[in-house]
């Protein structure tokens, strides 16, 4: 004998709170190529200051987390003539931004940097990593 439950009733007020805790959780997904190097014994990693900066307002999302690289102080070696790939997750961008840059804010050169990144639907990105200078 089956019990049937009945689609409980929401307040219009509640779900539309609920849609703003969406909004202010989003999160934007960039997947980074570090390309192939011809160099023997390469090592990478990213500081938890990096963040994607918008081109219209200056905020900055911050880095929530980091896939298949590590975090500074510990390296990941890049393997020899591969490009390697990495995944990093920040806080969302405001809904206006339409272009905006990835930087590795750190005490030394050779931060990676990507800039004018145009914003998409998804928020899913696809980057080639190059070093700031």
């Amino acid at each position: 004998m089956s019990e049937t439950i009945t689609k409980p009733v929401i307040v219009k007020e509640l779900l539309e709170s609920l849609q703003a805790k969406v909004e202010e959780e989003r999160q934007v997904i960039v997947h980074c190529c570090f390309p192939a190097s011809p160099f023997f014994g390469n090592l990478i990693r990213i500081w938890n200051s990096t963040y994607l900066i918008d081109n219209q307002s200056e905020h900055q999302s911050k880095l929530i987390h980091a896939e298949n690289i590590t975090i500074y102080p510990n390296w990941t070696p890049v393997p020899f003539m591969k490009d390697f790939w990495f995944t990093l997750v920040f806080q969302g961008l405001p809904k206006d931004c339409t272009s905006f840059d990835l930087k590795e804010v750190i005490p030394e050169e050779g931060g990676f940097f990507v800039e004018s990144i145009k914003r998409n639907s998804s928020d899913i990105y696809r980057v080639k990593i190059s070093e700031s200078y």
